[in-house]
């Protein structure tokens, strides 16, 4: 018995390490991703007398193009945690929200309005206060809308985000919200600018990524996350054999909500402004499309997509200034007609359309 202790131990290790090898390679890659920029694209010129090597890599790190990829990196987190919240709605539990900016937007809202100079609270307390405000705001919203399905589910969630949007924009909360112009240079802390200390920044992106990534994941991988994809699957059998899914959805919405508003004030604390497009249908938009590129319910399709539209959109302006946008357009409807399940999903199923997307790429060309 003894002998054989060891030997399951041995294993499960292996069927652990075999399992989550690929997270652990691209988590390495992150954490040492500015040790790396700072070698190779940092500025050689920069350096402090006194300081260690070690101490002057670092400083490297947070200067020239090793900052600028650093700051690229960052932003892809931030939509990642987007983008994941978005695909524990839409991928596992089969909401259609036309209405995430909502959360988005409120946290990005709440975090610079409690550190910012009406209320000058600290960084700490305000980032708990957004974690309340969400989790109240996502089940308050989440008890309303829920009550019906469909198409006007996602009119409602939509009508809900316009409400805001317009609240956002009106002048009667200038003093606050800042009216259509938002609020630009809050006082955000002077350890968490990320132009000053871009690095420390980013591994506080980190951070908060790979906590909300293994939320969602032990989340999806639970019994509570089984019901979610049955719901998903068949909402009427689910309720046949007992379960009641309007309280499973509901978490979703909630745990949505919370990850989402996250994100948004992450985003308002690197961008040190938040305006309200935050809370726009186009943000909206822009989860969906990062989910469907990635892949509905595989979770690290959502990173994925979020890599791919943010590296896509800073390199199509780049080479085609203003009219990225239609290349970007393009792209997104190639990948719909010839990957169906989005990138991992389509890789996961192993269901290449190659056929069947260029007769519908024929077809669509051709008007019919």
């Amino acid at each position: 018995m003894e002998e054989t202790l060891p030997i399951s131990a041995q294993s499960a290790a292996r069927r652990w390490l075999s399992a989550w090898w690929p997270y652990l390679l691209v988590l390495a890659f992150l954490v040492l991703f500015p040790l790396l920029a700072g070698v190779t694209i940092g500025d050689p010129t920069v350096a402090q007398e006194g300081t260690g090597s070690l101490g002057n890599l670092m400083l490297r790190a947070e200067s020239g193009a090793a900052k600028f990829w650093q700051g690229m990196i960052i932003q892809i987190l931030i939509f990642a945690i987007f983008a994941m919240s978005y695909d524990l709605l839409l991928g596992y539990s089969g909401i259609l929200s036309f209405g995430h900016a909502m959360f988005f937007g409120t946290g990005g809202y709440a975090i610079a309005i409690l550190i910012g100079r009406n209320f000058d609270w600290p960084f700490g307390l305000a980032l708990a206060a957004v974690i309340v405000i969400a989790l109240v705001q996502s089940l308050v919203f989440g008890v309303l809308s829920l009550r019906v399905k469909g198409v006007y589910l996602a009119m409602v969630t939509l009508a809900f985000a316009e409400m805001f949007y317009i609240l956002a924009e009106a002048g009667d909360f200038r003093v606050y919200t800042g009216a259509d112009d938002g609020l630009h240079g809050f006082p955000v802390p002077a350890y968490l600018s990320a132009t000053d200390h871009r690095t420390r920044f980013y591994y506080l992106t980190l951070v908060f990524f790979v906590a909300v990534f293994l939320i969602i994941k032990r989340l999806v991988d639970s019994p509570t996350g089984k019901v979610m994809v049955a719901s998903r699957e068949n909402e009427n059998r689910a309720t046949m054999i007992g379960f009641n899914t309007f309280w499973y959805k509901l978490t979703a919405f909630v745990a949505a909500g919370v990850f989402a508003a996250l994100a948004g004030a992450l985003s308002a604390l690197y961008k040190v402004s938040v305006t309200p497009s935050m809370l726009s249908l186009g943000r909206t938009i822009d989860a969906l499309a990062m989910t469907i590129i990635g892949g509905l319910g595989t979770l690290v399709g959502p990173v994925l997509g979020a890599t791919i539209i943010q590296l896509l959109g800073y390199w199509l302006e780049r080479w085609f200034g203003p009219s990225w946008t239609l290349i970007y357009g393009i792209i997104f409807m190639l990948i719909v007609i010839f990957l169906p399940y989005g990138i991992v999903g389509t890789l996961r199923v192993r269901s290449f359309r190659l056929k069947e997307g260029w007769k519908q790429l024929q077809q669509t060309l051709a008007g019919k």
